[in-house]
């Protein structure tokens, strides 16, 4: 199992329309190409920065060749959206998990 986290930093000024906008399109239009099983938001409470709030969103897929597909066939238009709708409001950065163990 494999999972695909987002963390953004999001400006407070577009905290509440981003997060209604990542529940309501984003997630959603990630989660419709079909690459992963579950998702979730994380609010990272450790990490505050001025002017901001911390989020780890996380996708699930079955394994690494459905992360890859994702990656070359819809990653870019999605986070293209992403940047557009809310450039100079965010910084983020991807990584790449493979669950060992899980009870």
């Amino acid at each position: 199992m494999i999972i695909y986290n987002v963390t953004v930093i999001i400006d407070e000024s577009v905290h509440d329309e981003w997060l209604g906008w990542m529940k309501e399109v984003h997630i959603p239009d990630v989660m419709k190409t079909g690459k992963f099983t579950s998702n979730k938001i994380c609010r990272v409470l450790d990490a505050e920065e001025e002017g901001g709030l911390t989020y780890a969103i996380q996708y699930t897929a079955k394994n690494r060749n459905d992360y890859e597909e994702y990656q070359t066939k819809y990653a870019d238009a999605l986070q293209a959206d992403h940047t557009k709708k809310y450039a100079g409001k965010f910084g983020a950065f991807r990584t790449i998990l493979e669950v060992v163990h899980e009870q």
